[in-house]
């Protein structure tokens, strides 16, 4: 029986079986393809009418695939070179990937990194293929357990289908949870660089058009993921199988309030560090990027602050937002929501300024429905009272550059978390804060995931451009990430992701989060506490209304 492929508007007849690299051919830089809207490998076979499009580096859905290629490449190349070590792979600063090594007493140096060049190198220009086979759980279990990977095989008890893919290059064996690349020789792009204590991997990413961004270092975001890892270890949360074992084993109390304390303990250190300097403080910056708390946070921060005799007011930097027709415009033309310059800038310095200076303001009120400011509350502060200004450019200097620097203290806010599916495949942050906003904005703001996610790229490029690069400015990191949220959400999630059409140019993004919940147990939320971040997203916050 025959069909039509349609491929660069050209449509063609085939009458047998044809693989996707048959169709788009052996270009190198073509990793990945959408057929009929799915993303393929390309050595997935086509048997019936379909639409091919070809993916490289420079397309979202294409960047997964090649992510996890290259960290199989690693992974394989350090197998060959040094079979008795065992390495953890984590996303780090620079929107790298950190590898580090778990052997106690072995110290990571440049001749490391150098041999591990050299192996990458060679085995991209064997150009071995990667063959992917369909084996049962028990089978693929056994074949894990051979290669030494016993953190892989604990996984599998969670994955709620019979088979596995297993991949294998040139005898070596591993599986990353994603869709490969054919061959090694498709691998060409990236980098290495000696990173105490491990090797910082650079790689090509779509948001810059598929190049290799600058490596730039960027302590203060570093340091908070170190702490975040040893937490994650200390406490036994470091990854999606002892998640779900803590959930079982101790329940979901234990496991809900361990992440709570966790917050409490922040909190207690930031009001201190506040209480240690409040002769100087005037304004106390809350911000960090979309979906990491910073309604709930500024609340329990302001409580916080009661408890111990400081009573500050909040300022919303939201009700100085221009009219949309005042808004910048982005390259499409569309007002530009995420800039700075979106905001009454000279306003809002002005009313920080006299506020200060102890004199009345009549604030700003944004109305969301007229799309303009209306006159909101008049206010006159105290010398000993703290202003909370919040929002995403709450730590931008040109926001209160009437202020000195001394007199703020900023706090960046953001879910860090160091989690893996096994030791070869982390959990992306972004993924995460992209699940809290398609659960809060169906909940609350009455939209699809569809909507969401078809914001989230424009979300995203402001984040790199306007809010990032502040957390460096930091005085302190809050990280909001709670280690029980994923299984909470799962089921506010899920219904919403397996509602998106394979048709819909979203679902590649669906699929994708899909995957990576599948593995974690379901948890109740009853117990979550009603100041709890997590309420921000799912629920019952009686932060609510305030």
């Amino acid at each position: 029986m025959s069909f039509n492929i349609t491929f660069n508007g050209e449509k063609k007849t085939y009458s047998k079986p044809v693989s996707v690299i048959d169709i788009v051919g052996t270009d190198k830089e073509i990793v990945c393809a959408y057929v009929n809207n799915r993303v393929r490998e390309l050595t997935y076979v086509i048997e019936e009418d379909a639409t091919v499009v070809p993916l490289t580096v420079k397309d979202r859905d294409a960047k997964p695939t090649y992510e996890a290629s290259l960290r199989f490449l690693v992974t394989m190349a350090m197998r060959n070179i040094h079979p008795e070590l065992s390495v953890r792979l984590s996303y780090n600063v620079s929107r790298s990937i950190f590898m580090q090594i778990l052997n106690p007493g072995f110290i990571c140096n440049s001749t490391l990194v150098t041999e591990l060049e050299e192996e990458m190198n060679r085995i991209v220009s064997m150009d071995y293929k990667l063959n992917r086979h369909i084996l049962s759980k028990e089978e693929t279990k056994k074949i894990l357990l051979k290669e030494g990977y016993t953190d892989k095989v604990a996984i599998l008890d969670y994955r709620p289908e019979k088979t596995c893919h297993l991949y294998e290059c040139d005898g070596y064996k591993n599986y990353m949870y994603n869709r490969m690349v054919p061959s090694t020789g498709y691998i060409t792009k990236w980098k290495l660089k000696f990173f105490h204590p491990g090797v910082i991997i650079q790689y090509p990413r779509p948001e810059v058009n598929g190049e290799i961004p600058p490596f730039e270092d960027a302590p203060t975001f570093g340091k908070t993921l170190k702490r975040a890892h040893q937490w994650g270890v200390a406490t036994r949360f470091d990854s999606i199988v002892n998640i779900n074992h803590r959930i079982e084993q101790d329940g979901p109390i234990d496991v809900i309030t361990l992440g709570e304390q966790r917050h409490n303990r922040q909190l207690c250190e930031l009001g201190q560090l506040i209480e240690d300097n409040k002769e100087d403080i005037r304004l106390i910056c809350i911000a960090g990027p979309s979906s990491s708390g910073k309604t709930t946070f500024a609340n329990r921060l302001r409580i916080e602050l009661l408890s111990r005799g400081i009573d500050p007011i909040r300022i919303s930097m939201d009700d100085y937002y221009l009219p949309r027709d005042q808004a910048p415009k982005d390259e499409n033309g569309e007002p530009d929501l995420e800039s700075v310059d979106a905001l009454d800038v000279p306003l809002f310095n002005q009313n920080m300024a006299d506020l200060v200076s102890g004199l009345e303001v009549d604030l700003p009120k944004f109305d969301f429905k007229k799309g303009h400011r209306v006159k909101g509350r008049t206010l006159k502060v105290p010398e000993n009272q703290p202003i909370i200004i919040e929002g995403i450019h709450a730590l931008n200097d040109r926001m209160t550059e009437s202020i000195p620097q001394h007199q703020k203290f900023k706090i960046f806010i953001a879910p860090q978390a160091q989690i893996n599916i096994d030791n070869h495949n982390p959990v992306s942050l972004t993924d995460l804060r992209l699940l809290r906003r398609i659960v809060r904005d169906y909940q609350f703001r009455g939209s699809s995931a569809l909507e969401t996610m078809s914001m989230w790229a424009s979300v995203r490029k402001g984040e790199f451009k306007w809010i990032y690069k502040t957390q460096e400015g930091a005085n302190f990191v809050f990280n909001s990430y709670l280690p029980e949220e994923l299984s909470v959400m799962k089921k506010y999630a899920m219904p919403l992701l397996k509602a998106i059409d394979v048709e819909n140019p979203y679902f590649p993004v669906a699929e994708r989060l899909i995957r990576m919940l599948k593995f974690f147990d379901d948890m109740p939320d009853e117990w979550v506490p009603c100041n709890s971040i997590l309420r921000e997203f799912i629920g019952g916050s009686c932060y609510a209304d305030v």
